[in-house]
């Protein structure tokens, strides 16, 4: 098969791959890059274990093509720690219990990260509905919606003291 080279920022590191045409983003992560946060779920977008940051929007990237991110700048969980200090979202989920198998983690964090891009002072029914689209099968939510609560104070603490 005939590969295609493909350009991005990942995680704020600049690469250049030759991937096959089909080979779904996930795949790209985890088997050339070894980015192994990213989980393979549902491999259908349901389960969201998958979801990565491209150009500020949470993609599921068990359905996204690798070609399709030619030129992107992309986080995984991989790229939210900074310098060993971790993000607040990360922070939220240690300090609130937000997990317990972890399976569905790195997903979450992602989804909150960009969730709380868009939406940096959210009710708890904001974050209800804004992770809605990332299963968990072993929290109930509850601790989850408190992590990403807390990542919002820190981050407005955050902004309030630069």
């Amino acid at each position: 098969m005939i590969k295609k080279i493909v350009s991005m920022t990942l995680n704020g590191r600049k690469v250049e791959e030759a991937v096959e045409p089909r080979t779904l983003l996930v795949h790209f992560l985890r088997e050339k890059m070894s980015l192994t946060g990213a989980h393979i779920g549902c491999e259908t977008s349901h389960c969201g274990a998958c979801t990565v940051d491209i150009d500020g929007q949470s993609v599921k990237s068990c359905t996204h093509l690798a070609v399709q991110c030619d030129g992107s700048e992309i986080k995984t969980v991989e790229g939210l720690a900074n310098a060993g200090v971790l993000h607040a979202v990360q922070e939220g989920f240690y300090k609130e219990h937000g997990l317990q198998c972890g399976f569905c983690t790195p997903g979450m964090l992602m989804r909150a990260y960009r969730f709380l891009q868009d939406n940096p002072d959210p009710t708890e029914e904001e974050v209800r509905v804004g992770m809605s689209g990332n299963l968990c099968r072993c929290t109930g939510y509850q601790n989850i919606v408190k992590a990403v609560l807390h990542a919002a104070r820190v981050l407005q603490q955050d902004k309030v003291a630069a």
